[in-house]
């Protein structure tokens, strides 16, 4: 065994988890038949997955909270119980995972489910930096024919993106020159979290804190309520990368499913001054994106925490009342959006819009239907999923890259392909993490 080999190996064993490359997971199911199933995290955005997951075999749940584990197990008594997923990912009967952990953890339990054959929803973001993204993308794209996939942008589901879509791609604004998004969340800490003592009995801290760097217990980190917990740790930099992983997925997922986008060959940023402890509140990047074959090279902008786009028409359109939207800017107009709402500008000589003809029915993009319905159906049969980990990792990794951007504080010029930055040697080592002993993110 290569010493390389041999060390990552046995610090996987040292860690409680064996790789057994020769087992069989994921056997095929025929379209009638129920997925087996191990749900990891089953409390707060887990419990959002109860009723999809109801009508197939959740055989397995984990959770680091003992008593969140217990809350899973009362709607799912038959499943087994764990409190570290290294070790439910082994079990043997497994078709598929949905994954709900902490955001640190999604790409390490994204790569194990993929490289075992399992099927994989995973909540947003992908991962936390350009690394995690690429290196999920990259095992999906090798496994594309055996596994289905899908990002937990769960709005994409709305009618509304389909339509948006439609109308850049048919010239509703003429011809595409930019395009933005944005969130107005504004939620500050100034760093981590002070130790409050030892973690109670029922939470497992060292797993919670997974292959992140260790801090000090606090209860800080598990005082929100379902669905909200997140918002107590994903601002800072070990655990998170604030709203731009967070509602910055389900936001720029507008403009991204409108263009049609592929990765970016720059990036920039510019926001509040960085703290190395806590992700920026105020933010705004950018991106040149390559042109493809109805668009030409597109500049795209992320603005955030009170950082805005200007309005087509100041003292008419206030785009900070639209929390979380987009702009699109055409040589004949604008198209500014919520997720379930747009209007369209137009202006100069073609404002009366003659030049646009909307689609006929029957060629309008048919509705997505539920989007963890699509995933679970994807399993059983097609694979063919909405938001699966090509069309997620590209933008997961473009947003991650603009973080390195803002850090940097300098212009990147970037390989897609290689994955690095050609112009500033100081920001690749930010491309990627170091992880604690024992954690593997490909394993």
């Amino acid at each position: 065994m290569k010493r390389r080999n041999f060390i990552t190996t046995a610090a996987m064993a040292t860690a409680g988890v064996m790789v057994m490359k020769d087992t069989v997971y994921g056997a095929k199911k025929s379209a009638n038949e129920k997925l087996n199933i191990l749900l990891v995290g089953s409390w707060g955005r887990g419990e959002a997955h109860f009723g999809s997951l109801s009508g197939e075999n959740v055989v397995a749940l984990c959770d680091i909270n003992e008593d969140h584990l217990a809350f899973g197990a009362k709607k799912f008594p038959n499943a087994k119980t764990y409190v570290d997923w290294r070790k439910a990912i082994e079990q043997k009967d497994l078709d598929a995972v949905v994954c709900c952990t902490a955001d640190h953890m999604h790409p390490f339990v994204a790569n194990w489910a993929i490289n075992r054959g399992l099927h994989i929803y995973c909540e947003k973001p992908m991962g936390n930096c350009v690394e995690e993204a690429r290196v999920v993308r990259a095992n999906y794209l090798k496994n594309k024919d055996k596994v289905a996939t899908q990002l937990g942008t769960q709005r994409h589901a709305i009618d509304n993106f389909a339509r948006i879509q439609e109308a850049i791609r048919d010239g509703a604004i003429g011809k595409l020159e930019m395009a933005c998004a944005w969130g107005n969340r504004q939620i500050r800490r100034k760093g981590y979290p002070a130790g409050s003592g030892e973690p109670p009995a029922n939470i497992h801290y060292d797993l919670w804190t997974g292959a992140s760097p260790m801090h000090p217990y606090s209860s800080e980190y598990f005082k929100g309520g379902p669905g909200a917990n997140c918002l107590q740790w994903n601002m800072f930099w070990d655990f998170g990368t604030g709203q731009v992983g967070d509602m910055g997925s389900h936001t720029m997922d507008l403009a991204w499913c409108a263009l049609d986008a592929d990765l970016p060959v720059t990036a920039e940023g510019e926001g509040e001054a960085f703290n190395p402890e806590v992700t920026p509140v105020e933010l705004h990047m950018s991106w040149d994106i390559p042109k493809n074959d109805w668009r030409p090279d597109i500049r795209l902008h992320w603005y955030q925490g009170g950082m805005m786009p200007k309005s087509p028409w100041d003292g008419f359109l206030d785009l900070k009342k639209i929390d979380h939207g987009a702009m699109f800017k055409g040589s004949d107009g604008f198209l500014v959006a919520s997720f379930d709402k747009r209007v369209i500008y137009p202006y100069g000589k073609a404002a009366d819009m003659s030049y646009y003809k909307p689609r006929e029915k029957d060629k309008m993009i048919p509705p997505l239907g539920h989007f963890q319905g699509e995933w679970i159906k994807a399993a059983k049969t097609d694979l063919k999923t909405t938001c699966n980990f090509d069309y997620s990792g590209k933008m997961t990794e473009t947003m991650m890259l603009g973080m390195v951007a803002y850090r940097v504080g300098k212009k990147l010029e970037y390989d897609p392909v290689a994955g690095k930055v050609k112009n500033c040697e100081e920001a690749n080592p930010l491309l990627s993490k170091k992880y604690r002993d024992g954690w593997v993110l490909n394993g």
